[in-house]
């Protein structure tokens, strides 16, 4: 593959605490890594509701408990019980009035878990109170008290659904995110960003011109991105909550932004600025670089492994575009990508035990994982769209992609043992470079 195919490719496409019983909060009930895992099923109620105020609880008693059915849905590891075929009353009156449950028909319905809680609201605030339930063992898993501003229900229901997998499966889940991406209009882009569960989409640039490699902070406040608005390519990195702008690397030739270090200080590059495309490290406060490829080949998209050791990347040097690893000083590289003439995007999993890619599969890209040692490869999507950019949530258990079909370009989020794959957003731009956000608080 010519080096000159290579990058114009990459140019073109560019609360408070929860009160855990019986210990709980330390034991992890459902273990979701099994290969014999079964979706979880769980029961959720309607949550009985009461107003202190002279305003209305406006159906709460519902809306609350069916956001937190949707976030669950999202993660593909529930089943969640139709309401119809609960054989008790389907509202929490027994959580609200302290009856005993009958743990026996929830079992028979087939749940292992139950969901009830009550819900107060005042003049300034909403207050839920929330119960689950082990059915098959008769216990209660937690009770917590939320609050939440009138106008922020989804508040409440994330940090529910969020309780919820903490307490089954030891992991907060990615409820608590968002995924940003390029929008193309024509030969002009900006970037969005748009929550997990595909609400509030919002611009984060108006430049108007080409953006490619977003890449987050690991903090989650800051982008860095490649822009051309200046007429040349750019690194920037952009403060997401006052809209700042700093220009970090803006050399001769090609500056082409990698991911932040796992302490958010550095960042990688791929910079041409000697003639050759080769990785660099940027420490952001100073400026200062160092080098860490030397070849006559084209390294690009480093993607450092969580724990700051390790750096993926693509490179060339073998004839065709595959993946290798290195140390993050620049030593003892090794390709672990074998399979496919054309492997590029690395992604590594913030658990550290996986990298996703693209690989060129019968004309089309899709979506693979690896292990670091190039091990157990498993292909994620085999349709007969190009899937593209692959890049994983802050959980490790989902990955957020491109997927284009004609030309309609969609962003989607998948299982990482691929299963559950869904469209996030669809519009009539073109959607590309999804990038995870960390968890925010």
């Amino acid at each position: 593959m010519k080096k000159k195919y290579l990058i114009s490719t990459l140019i073109l496409f560019f609360c408070t605490l929860p009160v855990f019983s019986n210990g709980a909060a330390a034991k992890i009930y459902v273990d979701i890594d099994s290969p014999t895992f079964q979706q979880i099923p769980i029961a959720i109620c309607d949550f009985s509701s009461q107003t202190a105020s002279a305003a209305k609880p406006a159906g709460l008693g519902i809306t609350i408990p069916d956001d937190v059915k949707k976030d669950l849905s999202l993660t593909g590891m529930f089943n969640i019980l139709n309401k119809k075929s609960f054989l008790e009353n389907n509202s929490s009156d027994n959580a609200a009035t302290k009856e005993p449950i009958r743990f026996s028909d929830w079992t028979t319905i087939g749940a292992d878990y139950l969901l009830q809680g009550s819900i107060t609201q005042n003049d300034k605030e909403i207050i839920a109170d929330i119960h689950l339930f082990d059915v098959t063992r008769g216990e209660l898993l937690f009770n917590k008290i939320y609050h939440s501003e009138i106008n922020k229900l989804k508040t409440i229901s994330r940090a529910i659904a969020s309780d919820i997998l903490l307490i089954l499966t030891n992991d907060e889940g990615d409820f608590n995110t968002k995924i940003a991406f390029v929008s193309k209009k024509g030969s002009k882009s900006d970037l969005y960003f748009i929550n997990y569960d595909g609400s509030e989409l919002k611009s984060i640039t108006n430049n108007q011109s080409i953006i490619i490699a977003p890449r987050w902070s690991p903090d989650g406040n800051s982008l860095a991105f490649t822009s051309f608005k200046d007429g040349r390519p750019a690194v920037y990195i952009r403060n997401i909550k006052n809209g700042t702008e700093k220009k970090v690397a803006s050399f001769e030739g090609l500056n082409l932004c990698g991911s932040f270090s796992p302490d958010g200080k550095k960042l990688l590059l791929t910079l041409s600025k000697e003639g050759n495309e080769e990785l660099y490290i940027l420490e952001i406060d100073t400026l200062k670089l160092k080098r860490l490829t030397n070849n006559y080949s084209i390294d690009v998209s480093p993607s450092w492994s969580p724990d700051g050791k390790k750096i993926a990347f693509v490179s060339n040097r073998s004839g065709s575009p595959q993946i290798y690893i290195m140390d993050a000083d620049g030593k003892n590289v090794k390709r672990i990508t074998y399979e496919g003439k054309y492997n590029t995007s690395p992604s590594w999993s913030p658990r550290g035990d996986r990298i996703a890619y693209e690989g060129l599969v019968n004309d089309k890209y899709q979506i693979f994982s690896v292990d670091e040692e190039g091990n157990h490869l498993l292909q994620l999507t085999s349709d007969t769209a190009n899937n593209e950019s692959p890049s994983w949530s802050p959980s490790g258990r989902q990955i957020v992609y491109a997927s284009q079909k004609s030309s309609k370009i969609k962003i989607c989020i998948i299982n990482s043992n691929g299963l559950n794959p869904r469209v996030l957003i669809e519009n009539s731009y073109k959607s590309v470079m999804p990038v995870w956000s960390p968890r925010f608080k």
